[in-house]
């Protein structure tokens, strides 16, 4: 493979401009999480503490294998929603290493309405399964949930993607082999009490865990008995009596020890095997992204640069180059990791999309795992297009995308719209990870394009009336709203707290995620039994 040559100026006026403005979107980001790890409520986290019970985060740094990564999964999940103060939805989740086995890991947060289960907090405990269940890794859950927040109730239990999937999910999960291995730190109140239940094997804390499918209040209403919590659905109760329970837990700590006891004794699944080379970090240091990307999507850049700061030793082996120029294909390495590369460098045309259809074909007979660095406003318009065929065009690079079986990760570094989105590898074409950088926008189209379709639509109708084009006072009060309306829902903070990626990933950190998250992928078949492609159109 052959090295990229940089041409950036890293003296230049636009890239000290591009610096300085990511820069700060990056400080922005670290604030962000900042807050949503620590900002909890003093009464809450004294009640906490004085019942003996360990933070969320402590009981993650004690289940980890030391001086080891943990990859978050939507840490900013469920920002500005509800109250504002329900951080990470309640939850937090991700892949880590126990006892030298890679994990997915979730832990409720009790510092958080008691560990109350929002909406948000279903649909990332689902993200959690899916994640396991794609990438074939064991899952452990430290269980402290004060059941369903029931003013929210009908938004939570109902529903093919509500609260009921999740134990659809472990009894799928179950006849899969993947190990489900659960710490009951609190409550596990009728939902919570069939989530422990459906694991493999449950680890039980004395006087704080409890397991029941009705808690006291809820007894005392519907047979007039009273009974304590630790009585109703104790650690003592469910290891001697019922059954329900495996391992006896003094504290949090103890329950910990446990479940890394637990996780070593798993049997050794033989990871899928791709050609390796001995990593190397890029040539060109990763923090001159911020120089190179604008926040100011209307600037351009070449994404080879991307590339170059990213991949091993920046070396690229570049596919058709000369042919679909404004996307970008090649081969390289990220960590060891051979991997397909598709990138955006403007518009998707019929020749780009006939060149990622090739490419894709290849990579996936080759098994070699696919990275779609997205920044891309859609396909082309126009009557000599459409005479061409963009649409049946634009049909095979999408069929190849949504049947190459190999795992695919996705990051979108800038623009994410329409078409393009799904094109590229967008969350519903099921990459096993997406993530956005924070300058990163998406939507149906951008917000001025979308005013801009809107005032020509109006005066279209104006005119078939006879009223004439609006005055520029009438699209600036039109424009206004469907601009702001658009980057607010189209913003990265807005895509990560709806949890429609995994994540918001400082340019500089995009290296290491993929790498991390390549490595997990390897834990499940490289490719599936249903290996083959739809009909391509011609």
């Amino acid at each position: 493979m052959d090295v990229i040559e940089s041409k950036v100026d890293i003296n230049s006026e636009v890239y000290q401009k591009n610096y300085q403005e990511m820069t700060a979107l990056v400080r922005d980001l670290e604030s962000e999480l900042e807050r949503s790890l620590n900002e909890r409520s003093a009464k809450a986290v004294k009640r906490h503490e004085e019942s003996g019970k360990l933070p969320a985060k402590k009981k993650l740094e004690l289940l980890l294998d030391k001086n080891t990564p943990f990859l978050e999964v939507a840490p900013l999940a469920a920002r500005g929603m509800y109250d504002g103060k329900i951080h990470k939805a309640g939850l937090i989740v991700g892949i880590g290493v126990v006892e030298g086995k890679e994990c997915m890991i979730s832990i409720n947060d009790a510092t958080i309405k008691g560990g109350s289960i929002y909406p948000m907090g279903v649909k990332k405990t689902l993200r959690c399964q899916s994640i396991a269940m794609e990438n074939r890794l064991p899952l452990i859950t430290l269980m402290d949930s004060a059941g369903a927040y029931l003013p929210l109730q009908s938004e939570i239990f109902p529903d093919i993607d509500d609260g009921g999937r999740i134990f659809y999910n472990q009894a799928r999960m179950s006849k899969m082999g993947i190990p489900q291995i659960v710490g009951v730190m609190g409550l596990c109140t009728a939902g919570g009490a069939y989530g422990v239940a459906m694991c493999d094997e449950i680890v039980h804390v004395k006087q704080h865990g409890a397991i029941f499918l009705g808690g006291p209040p809820l007894v005392k209403a519907a047979t007039g008995e009273e009974v304590l919590a630790d009585d109703l659905g104790g650690a003592q109760l469910h290891c001697n009596d019922s059954g329900v329970s495996d391992y006896y837990a003094e504290d949090d700590a103890h329950a910990i020890r446990i479940i890394r006891k637990i996780t070593k004794n798993l049997p050794d699944n033989e990871k899928s095997r791709l050609a390796m080379k001995a990593p190397e970090s890029p040539l060109y240091d990763p923090k001159e992204l911020y120089g190179i990307v604008s926040p100011d999507l209307s600037r351009p850049y070449d994404i080879r640069e991307v590339i170059a700061r990213i991949v091993d030793g920046s070396r690229f082996l570049e596919f058709k180059e000369l042919y679909g120029e404004t996307l970008v294909t090649g081969w390289a390495n990220i960590h060891g990791y051979p991997v397909g590369i598709l990138a955006n460098n403007g518009i998707l045309f019929s020749k780009s999309a006939q060149k990622a259809t090739q490419f894709i074909q290849i990579c996936d007979k080759r098994k070699i795992p696919l990275v779609f660095l997205q920044n891309i406003n859609g396909f082309i318009v126009g009557r000599d297009y459409e005479r061409s065929g963009i649409i049946k065009d634009g049909h095979k690079m999408v069929n190849a995308v949504a049947n190459c079986s190999v795992p695919k990760f996705t990051m979108i570094v800038g623009a994410s719209f329409g078409a393009g989105n799904y094109a590229m590898c967008g969350r519903a074409y099921s990459p096993r990870m997406l993530w956005m950088w924070p300058n990163a926008q998406i939507g149906v189209m951008g917000g001025a394009q979308a005013a801009d379709v809107l005032i020509t639509i109006t005066n279209d109708q104006r005119n078939r009336s006879g009223q004439g084009n609006m005055s520029q006072q009438e699209v600036d009060f039109i424009k206004k709203p469907v601009i702001e309306a658009a980057f607010k829902e189209g913003n990265a903070y807005y895509s990560t707290s709806q949890l429609w990626d995994d994540g918001i990933v400082d340019p500089v950190k995009s290296r290491d995620v993929l790498g991390l998250a390549i490595s997990a992928s390897l834990n499940a078949p490289l490719r599936d039994q249903d290996y083959g492609f739809g009909v391509f159109r011609m």
